[in-house]
């Protein structure tokens, strides 16, 4: 995935101005989020967009819904755009150069009308927690926590959540065990969780989690296998099917 863009079935995604490039998390993300039971033209959130590939992605697969993604990269953002504005869901979608932080802010004062608007909100977040940062501030933004560290993005994304709606992400998993208590304590309950295994006899290294702002949630535990014999597994191809070209 080192080219200067790649190509799904419906949408490219451009991403050679962007810090982090089209990879497995997000498209596993993109197109696992099980975002049940979404009203008609329901809003959705992408945060950390970056080229817009989750966003188009959601937007594919929910036909009806509003979805917003924001980055703090404003170069990010301009390609973001670009890419929606050649899919065929440029109607639906828009991106915005702001933070987490920001657009809950903005929220709290009413100085926008995000405050508890969105059904549904998907994250692929940064995660490394290494004292050593890269020292291109691009990647340093989209792989660390300095910018979006796991409580406030849990705490910013309740607050921008309509009640009963969902919150998706992919996490490394080690970290999924401490995330999933910052939810709990914000009243987010867990409704799904996938483990992503590269291989059946390897401990999973990706979780993929699911919240929801709900008391009555029935949690379902899923394992994914993404290779067998050294080719895409019959699940992962199923999971992708709608996405990749092969």
């Amino acid at each position: 995935m080192s080219n200067s863009y790649f190509q799904f079935k419906q949408f490219t995604i451009r991403h050679e101005r962007c810090a982090m490039k089209v990879g497995t998390d997000g498209v596993l993300l993109g197109a696992w989020a099980p975002f049940e039971g979404l009203p008609p033209r329901a809003r959705l959130l992408d945060i950390g967009t970056g080229s817009g590939l989750i966003t188009l992605m959601l937007a594919q697969r929910y036909p009806q819904a509003q979805v917003l993604g924001i980055d703090i990269d404003a170069a990010a953002i301009a390609q973001a755009g670009e890419n929606i504005e050649a899919s065929p869901f440029a109607a639906r979608c828009r991106v915005e150069c702001c933070s987490l932080q920001q657009l809950a802010q903005q929220a709290a004062t009413g100085a926008s009308d995000s405050a508890q608007c969105f059904d549904a909100i998907a994250c692929n977040p940064p995660f490394f927690e290494e004292s050593l940062l890269p020292p291109d501030a691009g990647r340093r933004d989209a792989r660390h926590t300095v910018s979006l560290p796991f409580d406030e993005l849990v705490q910013a994304s309740v607050q921008l959540l309509r009640p009963d709606g969902h919150f998706a992400v992919i996490l490394p998993t080690p970290a999924f065990d401490a995330f999933h208590l910052l939810c709990f304590a914000q009243g987010l309950a867990l409704e799904a969780r996938c483990d992503v295994k590269t291989t059946a006899h390897k401990a999973p290294k990706r979780t993929l989690a699911c919240f929801r702002k709900s008391t009555d949630v029935k949690r379902r535990d899923t394992t994914l296998v993404l290779t067998e014999n050294g080719v895409r597994s019959v699940e992962y191809t199923a999971l992708t099917r709608d996405f990749y070209l092969h």
